[in-house]
């Protein structure tokens, strides 16, 4: 009984967790690119890998460090 409540538990868990992407809104890039120096190229550059990521494609995502 245990067993077959643990090994129901693992399915659930595991079929919960599924490959979904969310992409970035034409907002939001607006407003993360609004920081950045050349903020056409940061748009232009973020819409192409979105595109890539709906696409099914992997892509490189940069990770900025977080100033106080």
């Amino acid at each position: 009984m245990k067993l077959l409540l643990n090994f129901s538990l693992f399915l659930l868990t595991f079929f919960s967790f599924s490959n979904e992407a969310f992409s970035l809104s034409d907002l939001q890039i607006k407003r993360f690119c609004a920081k950045e120096k050349k903020v056409s190229l940061c748009i232009k550059n973020l819409q192409e890998k979105r595109s890539e990521l709906q696409k099914g494609k992997l892509i490189e995502i940069p990770v900025k460090p977080y100033k106080e």
